[in-house]
Order: C-alpha cells, then structure tokens, then sequence
C-alpha cells in the first residue's frame, strides 16, 4: 500500500523514467523549487542523464566520458537508480516496477510518475536493416568508434561508410564517421539534405558544402535493402545504381518510447502518450515530457521544447499553472566546418509573409530572413555558410526588428545585430529558457564573465549557439555598471586584436598553426582549430607583417570568401572583377582591354564612386582567364574584397582644373600604389582634393588630403556607411615628403592598435585622448615608434605583389578556382529595356532589399 504525501519521509514522492535532458532539466527544477520532495530517477543506461545534443564530442574525444556537465550536485533527495529498466507501472496502486542490471526486480512507489523515456532511433523498413548501426547513445557511438577502426585494421584500407538520413542526426554521424577516417555516403530521400529546417535554396547550398568537403550525396532515393555478401554489404537501390559499403548508420528519425504505457495511456496518432498544454497524460498524476511526449499530434526530438516541457511539469508539481507553448524549431547544425542554423517560420507559411535574401551559391552561403507584410515584425530564418546573425536576430522572433531587414544578412554587407539593446523578456537561451533579464541580473549579483554566467544561470550549457549573444549582453551590462569588459578576441584567444598583432610581431610566428599552438587557449591546434571570428583577424595580420601570398601555405582557410576567391561575391553566385585604377586615371587602350574582357564574357560593366570599373556576372571558374587578359594588360587587383586600401579618389586638381593648386592626381597615384595590398581591421578609403572645393570629398575618407597654396593638409578618421563621420584635420601646410610620412605613421598605428572590424573613426572615438593623442604620434613622435611605422610601409613596398599576377603563375593556385556543375550559366546581353542592356544569369530570382 502506498503512503501519502504527509506519512513518507521528505513529502512527496516523485519518479521520473528516463535519462535524457529533459529528465535532468526535470530534476533540476524541482531541487531548486521544493525543499520537500523526494525523487527518484530510473534510467537504462549506466550513466547519469547526459546532454545528447553534444554527443558528437565523443568521435573527437574517447575519453568524453559524459554527462558533459548535465549531472546534478548530490542531494538527499534524489535517488538515481541507473542501469535500471522500469518495466511495469500501476497507475492505480502508484506504483512501478524496475529491473536493475543483475536482473533483481523491485517495486517502487510515487506520489507523481514523469514519463521521460525518449525515443530510439529508426531504422528504415527493408531486408537486411537488422544489421545497420545506429547513433543516439553514449555506446551507440563508442560502437561506431571500436568498428571503424577494426575494420580499418582488417581490410587494410579506409572504410566507406553510408549514413540514411541527411536531417541533423545523419549529419552530425556523417561528421563522425569522417572524423573515424571513413569515406562517407549520405543517402537521403529529398532533393536536399535538412529539408524539415533549410529551404530549397538553403539545402541545396549546404548540399554543395557538404560535396566540397567530400561528403558523397545519394539524394531523392531511399534504399531498398541491405545484403551482406562475402566480399563485403551492397546497399541497393530501385535505380539499380547500387552502393557497396563497409557499414550503414541508420539516421532517419525517431521512434516514441511508449511501450511502458500501451493500453494504460492514450497514445499520439504518430506513437508517444498524448498530452495536454500542463503535459498531462490521460491518466492522472502521470506526466509526459520530451520526445516520447505528444502534443497536438506532433512528437519532437529538439531539446529546447523538451526543456520548455519539464519546466512546465516542475511548475505544476509545485502548484503552478505552467502551460507549453509549442514547439520551439530552431535548430543549428553541429558539424565542423559548416555553419548551418534556422528558427522560426523559416519557410515564410505565415500569411503575408516576405522573404528577405541573400545567396551566394557558388560561395556556398545563403541567408534569409522572413519578416511580416509590412516588413517590420521578425517572423524566422535561415542561414546556410555564415550563421553569425543567428544568435543575435533569434531571441528577436515575433518582434519588431530595430531597422531594415537586409541590414541584418551579414553577408550581404550588413551587420551582425549583437549591439541591440534587446529588452529583459527576449529570450537568449531557449534549451534553458534564459532571458535577456535574467543575464543583466546575475551579471549585477557578482557573474562578471562568461564562465560564471553560464554557472549562474545555465546559459550555453547545452547546444551553446546562444553564447554569441549572452555574451554581448553581459558586456552591455558590465559596461553599464562600470565593470572592465574582456576584449579577448574569441573562445580562442584571450587576446585582443591589437594584443594580436604584436604577439605575432613580437615572434615572427609565419602560420595559424604556430599561433594558435603558442597563443590558444587551450594551446592545442589539433583540437582548437579557431572560428570564424580568429581566423580572418590572424589571416589579416600574417598578411600585414610578412606580405606573403595570402592564400598560401596554412593561410588559404582562414579568409573570408571573398579573399579565398580573390573577387567580390554577388547575389546571383557571381564574382563582380575589379581591376585597380589609381585615382582614376585611366589609358584609352586600357579601356579598350576592358571593353573587349566585358563583352567576351558578357559582364555587366559600371562605373563606382571609387572612380573604377567593376565588371560584374563572372562564374567562379572564368576568373583566371578574365584576369590574365587584365594583368597582361598592366592591370592590378583592385583588392575590393579585402580588408585593405580600396582605393584613393582625386579629382583631376592642377592638371586640368582652373582653380586646382596642387597635382592632386599624382598624390592620389602615389599613395594607392604606396599602400596597395597592406591588410588592415578594416577597409580604408583615401581621397585627394586639389583644392578647398573639395570635389574628392577627402574629409569623408580614412585618409583625406586637400590641396592648400602652401601644401596639403591632412584629415584623418573620415567614414561613410551607416554612422558616417567627417575627418579631423591632424595637420596643415605639410609638403610631399612630410605628407606621406605622417600618412604612413597613422596607417600602421591604426593596424597595429585597432580591434577587429574596427574602422578608423571608431578607433580614434575609443583611443583615451582621440585626435589629440593621434597628433602626438603621429606629428610629435610621443612614443618614439615613427621610424618602425614609417618602416613597415617601406618593406610593405618591396615585398607587395599582385595577387592574381601570383596566383596566375602557380597551376596548384589556380585549382581552387575550378567551378561547381550546378553554377549558374550567363547568357548574352538583354535587349534594351527594363535590363538597361546587361547580363541576365539564370537562376532563382532573388529579391532585392528594396522589394520590401
């Protein structure tokens, strides 16, 4: 017979079954709310609940042994039976009975039953599926792991391995099969791979990325059985094309764990025990949450709902009136070297909605966001190649976005939202329900960095995609308090981009690798392989110091996409070409090598404000001969891409102009090939003007130089974009020879002391003392550093070389170059009309940001 509440020891008597997040997150709550509860947890596996979400760390590490940190503090009041195997309940008598690993049978009483049993994985319904693998546990993968190398061992060759199933799970095997040293199929049934997440267009991009890792794709076709025969298995195919592998993972989908209430609960029209918005099954005092539970006919394997399920059942087991929202969809793919994220209404089925996009096929990036009619209201996304906006637009969903959609696609050149104040009730961890409040709080009550935010409050402790976000909140918090913020660069350098640069400097380190191993954190480059935010900054900086090829050696991944193809990426999968034409002045034959490339190639031709000429519709692999036709025609690489000098604007000063008192085209030719080529934080625009008139428009450059009867004098820290500013003169009256040094002392202070993205009239807005203390470095000398400035240009000028003139001379250059079958092809001119004449590529018609 069962006690009651007030007779047993401790108050009520809580069972949970299963060993999952959502049974841990379960826990976890009722510790922190009651102090009067006695619970008591059955779990199959030998180990207490782990997070299932970071299960791929265990193909890199054997020695992972999990729970990854999931495992709650002992506490009297928790009872954790593992290995146990609850095999009967009584919802009558409140009881269950269990089976521990020696076989002995026991019975245990509760006062509340969770049903928290999760799901197994699927395996698809043909012959011979009996003897396919699958992933989903800790010994699922420890299986994966012992098989692979046996077979690499016995057959004397690498394994070819296939996964079934290309959604997130198949993926995430996919990725560590490969990191085992297999070859690896991804077979799936859809044209392209995540398909319940990405769109057409997002899917097919990550279906290139994946080719280009040398993933195999088998898509639109679903296997039709499995023989194992003497020579090896034959996974086959009603197309006949049939597929021979070593070992098949079986990753399509999950399979509710309900056996434990068949005929005692209701079920869910897909298998689960069907629940209400409390999480309430059909039978009273028994609860169901995560992936064995459904609601409104849906069972989901996210851990950010099944988390949102065991915070409502913790709520109403203390009296609460918790109710569950619904699903939360978002996911992010954790594979290296793709970044892969969506959330929301992704696939824009909201009524009115608009669809905001940029791709880049052939780049391998593709970002949309899905805003409501009017434009205004953040309705979902999805990011295929770059995912940085994510963490930042996500707690954002179903509110009103701060600006112009397309201003949030970073890839489009817009940037990354991190800096909005985001209100207290935005939600920036949804695996833990962690709120924008809930950060600034626990920062003002003592949880001053990353480390002890996340202790506080669970933030990241799971998927970890939202620390982007946390961690600008915090820092907006700190500053607000007063507190000193880090300005570590990334997770992997606790230096800043300044500190950076003379670190490197300092040791003449030549490679990524060399700098990571000495300044990493941990200083392990087989482990600590950067990201996003490291790798271009340490790319930059090797380029500034040594001048090397940019592309060679260790340094070819570390570019953004544009400087890996050294061309600008459009929105069609073009490359636009832009050769270097110095303030602007340009021979009638050079224009003619221009026309004939253009019309050869059917590029669109256009005249910038940066007084050059982008040529723009080149595919991928035709960059090589558009610029051999170029460089031998005495062309350079304009360098658009780069973080670096685009170029010097001059207007044509005392040559031809009545009112000119200076040769402000000679000037302007003479600093852009001073200071071609030399990486910067940023990209920097200079300007010369002849004359006070000003038509150079120098004081909205980095660098501006106006004409004066006696000389020049110089502006610095002048930036257009989207919070422009006018420069500030730094001197006057200076002749030729004083001008180009102080430019050169200013252009290396500001490399080697700027933060990463940093333009120049930010830099100066942030250096104690602004214009002042630019002045006494720069004129004055206050550090006694102006000969090593003025030096670093004079070796930049010696060593600099073309870039495409390099890669032109090297065929192993030119192979990263070769184009993809799925490019889009370039037709011929359009007729006069709506086109104005220009090329129109085939291929999905994007909108513009103006179409809003």
């Amino acid at each position: 017979m069962t006690m009651s509440a007030d007779e047993r020891p401790g108050g009520q008597r809580i069972a949970v079954v299963g060993g999952g997040p959502a049974a841990h997150r379960l826990v976890e709550a009722l510790l922190a709310r009651r102090e009067e509860v006695r619970i008591s947890l059955f779990t199959e596996e030998p180990w207490a609940p782990y997070d299932r979400v970071a299960l791929s760390r265990r193909f890199t590490d054997p020695q992972d042994a999990l729970p990854l940190g999931l495992l709650p503090a002992e506490d009297a009041r928790l009872e954790l039976h593992t290995g146990c195997r609850v095999t009967g309940i009584d919802p009558a008598a409140r009881t269950l009975t269990a089976v521990d690993g020696a076989g002995d049978g026991s019975t245990h009483a509760w006062d509340e039953l969770v049903l928290a049993t999760g799901s197994d994985a699927a395996r698809p319904d043909i012959p011979g599926a009996q003897d396919m693998v699958v992933y989903r546990t800790i010994d699922d993968v420890d299986r994966l792991r012992d098989h692979v190398a046996e077979l690499t061992a016995t057959l004397g060759r690498t394994p070819r391995a296939a996964v079934i199933g290309g959604g997130l799970l198949g993926l995430e095997a996919a990725g560590g099969l490969r990191v085992l040293g297999a070859d690896v199929t991804v077979v799936h049934s859809r044209p392209w791979v995540m398909n319940a997440q990405l769109d057409e267009f997002g899917g097919r991009t990550l279906n290139r990325l994946l080719d280009g890792q040398g993933y195999a794709l088998r898509l639109g076709e679903r296997p039709t059985a499995l023989e194992q025969r003497p020579e090896g298995r034959l996974l086959r195919f009603g197309s006949g094309a049939d597929l021979e592998v070593d070992l098949v993972v079986a990753a399509t989908g999950i399979t509710p764990r309900d056996e434990l209430g068949a005929g005692i609960l209701e079920p869910g029209p897909r298998g689960g025990f069907a629940i209400d918005d409390s999480c309430a099954t059909s039978v009273p005092h028994v609860w169901a949450i995560g992936e064995v539970a459904s609601h409104r006919g849906e069972c989901m394997g996210l851990v950010a709902p099944a988390n949102t399920m065991a915070e409502v059942v913790a709520d109403r087991l203390c009296g609460g009136t918790g109710t569950f929202p619904g699903f939360d969809t978002a996911a992010k793919l954790k594979l290296s070297g793709l970044d892969v994220a969506s959330f929301g209404d992704g696939f824009a089925r909201s009524p009115g909605a608009l669809e905001v996009v940029y791709a880049d096929p052939t780049g391998g990036v593709y970002q949309k966001l899905v805003v409501s009619e009017d434009a205004r209201t953040l309705l979902g996304g999805i990011f295929v190649g770059d995912a940085s906006p994510y963490p930042s637009l996500r707690p954002l969903l179903g509110r009103e976005l701060p600006g112009e959609a397309g201003a949030f696609l970073s890839a489009a050149g817009g940037g990354s939202p991190v800096d909005l104040d985001l209100p207290d009730d935005a939600q920036i961890c949804s695996c833990r329900d962690v709120s924008a409040g809930a950060l600034r709080r626990a920062v003002c009550e003592g949880c001053p960095d990353l480390g002890a935010l996340k202790a506080c409050t669970g933030v990241g402790t799971q998927c970890g995609s939202c620390l982007p976000a946390a961690q600008k909140v915090m820092e907006q918090q700190m500053a607000e308090l007063g507190m000193e913020v880090s300005t570590a660069l990334c997770e992997h350098f606790a230096l800043s981009r300044s500190e950076m640069f003379e670190a490197v400097r300092s040791t003449r380190l030549t490679t990524f690798s060399q700098i990571i191993s000495r300044f990493g954190t941990p200083a392990d480059p087989r482990v600590n392989l950067g990201c996003d935010l490291c790798k271009p900054v340490v790319a930059s900086v090797l380029a500034t110091l040594h001048g090397e090829y940019i592309l060679g050696a260790d340094r070819g991944g570390l570019q953004d996409t544009n400087d890996r193809a050294l061309a600008n990426m459009q929105k069609d999968g073009t490359y636009s070409v832009v050769p270097r034409i110095p303030a602007g002045e340009i021979t009638p034959a050079k224009l003619a090598v221009i026309a004939e490339v253009a019309q050869e190639y059917g590029l669109y031709t256009k005249i910038t404000g940066a007084q050059r000429i982008d040529l723009f519709g080149a595919r991928l692999e035709q960059l090589p001969a558009i610029w051999a036709r170029l460089v031998a025609a005495g062309f350079e690489s304009g360098q658009a891409y780069g973080k670096a000098l685009r170029n010097v604007k001059s207007c044509v000063g005392s040559t031809w102009c009545r009112f000119g008192v200076q040769d402000s085209v000679a000037m302007a030719i003479t600093l852009e090939e001073r200071f071609r080529g030399l990486r910067s934080p940023h990209k920097m625009k200079f300007g010369v003007s002849g004359c006070a008139r000003e038509c150079a428009e120098a004081r909205g450059k980095d660098v501006g130089v106006i004409a004066t009867p006696e000389g020049w004098n110089l502006y610095v820290g002048g930036n257009g974009g989207a919070t422009p500013a006018h420069a500030q003169l730094l001197a006057k009256d200076l002749d030729d020879e004083t001008l180009l040094r102080y430019i050169d002392r200013y252009v290396v202070y500001y490399i080697r002391t700027a933060e990463r993205l940093q333009r120049t009239a930010r830099w100066m807005e942030e250096l104690p003392g602004g214009i002042d203390h630019v002045h006494d470095v720069v004129v004055k000398d206050s550090l006694g550093i102006a000969a090593d400035l003025e030096q670093v240009v004079a070796e930049h000028q010696l060593t600099y070389r073309d870039e495409w003139a390099a890669t032109l001379e090297d065929p192993e250059r030119l192979r990263r170059f070769r184009g993809f079958v799925n490019a889009p092809e370039v037709e011929g001119p359009g007729p006069d009309g709506p086109d104005r004449g220009r090329p129109v590529v085939a291929g999905p018609r994007i909108p513009l940001r103006g179409e809003l």
